[in-house]
């Protein structure tokens, strides 16, 4: 069975509640579930929470809910402890604040898998504009001439530039692997940049990237959320 977990933490730094954040009457991870379940490659997926606050505003929307412990340090870690005692072979962490999620990219990461070798994946997007190379909070990614990630950056390298993609915030893992990740140490180089994928290329563990066209960007603050609603208008126009 493969599995995709949504790890809804409720309070955000940048962005104090903002899964709950109403589009067209929805709070935004109630948008972010109905995506994933598109996804033809998942047979479950699962909205990991953190709060009463969170489960009372999302009953109305019958979500499949499973409560985690509010002091886990990461999404990741939420996703680890939603899947640990169940039966899974492929998951798909996808995040709560991309509302506009194509459900086509869960499924081709999920299909990477069929060859042996793969243990991680993430997704990147070859949409990468001048305002995203300078802006620390959208990552960018380099990648080696087998689609995996060997940098990933909050700010460019000039002698890098041409390389870059723009990251996405899915990654899926092999149940096992994913387990192992959430054991191990987090790194100097995870801590300095707030990068956890970072992690898994400082112990060795290489990641698979599938590249995408995917024009949205997550959401960090309201005004994300607001050029992103815009943006949406203007593509479906």
């Amino acid at each position: 069975m493969n599995v995709g977990v949504i790890p809804a933490r409720l309070h955000s730094t940048r962005f104090p509640r903002k899964i709950l954040a109403l589009i067209e009457d929805k709070p935004m991870v109630v948008h972010v579930y109905e995506r994933a379940k598109q996804a033809s490659s998942l047979q479950k997926v699962v909205v990991a929470i953190d709060s009463e606050e969170t489960q009372r505003a999302l009953e109305p929307f019958n979500l499949p809910l499973k409560m985690t412990d509010p002091d886990l340090v990461s999404g990741t870690d939420r996703v680890a402890s939603v899947v640990r005692d169940m039966e899974a072979e492929v998951v798909v962490n996808i995040q709560a604040d991309e509302p506009f999620l194509d459900p086509q990219i869960i499924d081709r990461m999920v299909l990477a898998f069929t060859k042996s070798t793969v243990q991680m994946v993430t997704a990147v997007s070859t949409d990468l504009t001048p305002e995203d190379i300078l802006n620390p909070n959208v990552v960018k990614v380099l990648l080696d001439e087998e689609q995996r990630a060997i940098a990933f950056r909050r700010k460019a390298v000039d002698f890098e530039v041409g390389g870059y993609y723009r990251h996405l915030g899915l990654y899926a893992f092999r149940k096992a692997t994913l387990l192992k990740f959430t054991s191990l140490a987090p790194t100097v180089n995870e801590r300095r940049d707030r990068l956890e994928q970072l992690r898994a290329l400082d112990h060795g563990l290489p990641i698979y990237a599938v590249l995408t066209d995917f024009p949205y960007r997550g959401v960090d603050t309201p005004e994300d959320l607001k050029t992103l609603l815009e943006k949406k208008k203007g593509l479906s126009t």
